[in-house]
């Protein structure tokens, strides 16, 4: 009998979406069982590894944030975690987990890996690169202006100027973060203003971009390496002002149609921009890309691409696969062969 892999499984992590990560990671030990020989392992908020021990109890109970130190190994990478694994699941959304900096250092010590190269994953998570990126890609993007800390205190009124070019309403975001975290609908000065003064609290660029009103939200889930496959499309509903952090993530907050009610030539033209996303980056494993479709003016743009979803059994991404006839035990089987053969 063959033996299963050994993998492992890094979540949590220092970014604002370390309860998504642990979220994720839970639904992935859940629904693999034997299949996958998981070593389990939790970064803490702070950066460190815990151990076996408190990573287990990091995964099965709710620990309080005081307490979050208390088994750690070391800061930053735990290389005598890496000992006699077939390949590493980096289950981590946002910043030091999905933006390249530990693909970098897995790729310095030769271990394979699931997901997005370095490059890619920087990209993926940098959204002035990323539409730097899909703009010479000729994929079709709203409206957007990016801001540093530095010009919007020395230049605020030609910022100012510039960006009420976009129109209202407008949104600003936080260059490098995900699951909607530090997400603003402005509609106008002084709401932009608070808005892009808390961005920089997340970090030190921000993106504003126009509103696509009246536009649906669909998103395309992409496997794969060099000739990656998509998934049939999803999309998203919600009573709120957009799809934000709360809505994700509170049950019952959005309906998520699997697939989604669309001509069929829309469809098809959202799986080709999704495929092209992923190869302008140059993605590889998994990416889930999002887009917006406004049907009064048949308008579909590509809104970002993100290169570790997440991955409860509930997310869109392991949603659009199952609805696609990849089950989430296989799919997750698969992304670790793809690890495997890949680099």
């Amino acid at each position: 009998m063959t033996e299963p892999p050994r993998v492992l499984l890094l979540c949590g992590g220092p970014s604002a979406e370390h309860d998504v990560s642990l979220a994720s990671a839970r639904s992935l030990l859940a629904a693999t069982g034997d299949r996958v020989a998981w070593v389990p392992r939790v970064i803490s908020r702070r950066g460190h590894w815990l151990d076996a021990r408190d990573s287990h109890s990091r995964l099965t109970r709710a620990a309080a944030d005081d307490q979050d130190e208390a088994g750690a190994t070391g800061p930053r990478l735990d290389i005598a975690a890496l000992a006699g694994v077939d390949a590493v699941f980096p289950l981590l959304h946002g910043p030091y987990g999905e933006d390249g900096r530990l693909q970098g250092a897995l790729e310095v010590l030769g271990v394979p890996y699931v997901g997005s190269s370095v490059l890619a994953s920087a990209v993926g998570m940098d959204k002035l690169a990323m539409k730097a990126v899909f703009g010479e890609a000729a994929l079709p993007q709203v409206a957007y202006r990016g801001v540093t800390r530095h010009r919007w205190r020395t230049q605020r009124e030609a910022v100012d100027a510039e960006l009420d070019g976009l129109g209202w309403p407008a949104f600003v975001k936080p260059a490098n973060l995900g699951s909607s975290i530090g997400i603003v609908r402005v509609a106008g000065r002084a709401e932009r203003e608070a808005a892009i003064e808390g961005a920089f609290g997340h970090d030190r660029r921000v993106i504003v971009e126009a509103a696509a009103t009246g536009a649906r939200e669909l998103e395309v889930a992409v496997l794969g390496l060099d000739d990656p496959r998509t998934s049939v499309v999803g999309e998203i509903h919600t009573d709120a002002a957009f799809y934000d952090y709360a809505a994700k993530y509170t049950p019952g907050a959005a309906r998520l149609d699997v697939p989604a009610d669309l001509p069929a030539r829309v469809a098809d033209a959202c799986r080709a921009y999704a495929r092209r996303a992923f190869l302008a980056i140059d993605g590889a494993g998994l990416a889930r890309v999002d887009l917006f479709w406004q049907p009064e003016h048949d308008a579909l743009w590509v809104n970002e691409i993100n290169t570790m979803p997440g991955f409860t059994e509930t997310s869109m991404f392991p949603r659009l696969w199952a609805a696609s006839g990849l089950a989430y035990p296989d799919l997750a089987l698969h992304l670790i062969e793809l690890a495997r053969t890949a680099r």
